[in-house]
């Protein structure tokens, strides 16, 4: 369980330092995007923050629902023993 624990935690942090120059280079036209929309009084620069809170509290949730579901049959099998 420890060695697969292990290798599932290496292949995902060699994932997602792959991807960061990709995530990264659209920052900068982002930026640009909203600001020259705010400035001719778009509102698509409030939808942009709405965005980027959804995209940062996404792994959160995702990693919740995983431990909260990884505890619950954890608990079941501590169960099963005990019976």
């Amino acid at each position: 369980m420890k060695k697969s624990m292990l290798i599932l935690t290496v292949v995902m942090i060699l994932l997602v330092s792959g991807l960061g120059s990709e995530l990264l280079a659209q920052c900068p036209m982002c930026r640009a995007t909203a600001e020259t929309n705010l400035a001719n009084g778009g509102t698509e620069g409030k939808g942009l923050n709405n965005g980027i809170l959804y995209m940062l509290g996404m792994p959160y949730i995702l990693i919740g629902t995983i431990a909260i579901l990884w505890w619950k049959n954890r608990k079941t099998g501590e169960e099963l023993e005990q019976a």
